[in-house]
């Protein structure tokens, strides 16, 4: 398989993450097993408020000249999931102030869910296209721990008055 790449550091952050595709199968087939699929699980619905802290970080000098811009996220959780996080956030905008643009970010919760320790991963994708946006936030699967292994679903936010509010639909293995 031939691949052109646009620049050198394109092919190397392609090269890396391909490489890290093929450690993450490599261990996967020879990791424990996955909790059984025909486990009993129940379904959710989680909501509350939360509060976030966004620090400006320094970019990369290509993420820079490419108007990427870096910040670090912490938010108190309160509600039905009860407990912090931590993560980063990737945006860039299209220069036109409030009209189209982009966002990814990767945070970790540590807390409860429905009186359930552990800890799992959310994963955000945000587009703003002319005013209107759209958010998908989604638990990275297989990365809940502790009471919330098994955890899978999905997250909204609302932004109303300058208060944080989230609804997340989610399925968890019953306990025993």
């Amino acid at each position: 398989m031939t691949m052109r790449l646009g620049n050198r550091s394109t092919g190397v952050a392609i090269l890396s993450f391909l490489s890290l595709v093929c450690v993450a199968m490599a261990q996967s087939s020879s990791a424990a097993q996955a909790p059984n699929n025909k486990e009993a699980v129940v379904s959710g619905h989680a909501a509350g408020t939360f509060e976030v802290k966004v620090a400006p970080q320094t970019a990369d000098e290509q993420a820079q000249a490419a108007g990427i811009g870096r910040m670090a996220l912490e938010k108190q959780w309160h509600g039905d999931l009860t407990g912090v996080s931590k993560g980063e956030m990737l945006s860039l905008g299209t220069g036109a102030k409030g009209t189209s643009g982009a966002y990814v970010a990767l945070e970790q919760f540590t807390g409860t869910l429905a009186g359930r320790s552990g800890s799992f991963a959310l994963q955000h994708h945000g587009t703003m296209t002319r005013g209107v946006p759209k958010l998908t936030i989604a638990v990275v699967p297989d990365s809940g721990t502790g009471q919330l292994v098994g955890l899978a679903g999905t997250m909204n936010i609302t932004i109303a008055e300058g208060k944080h509010s989230y609804d997340l639909e989610y399925t968890l293995p019953e306990t025993h």
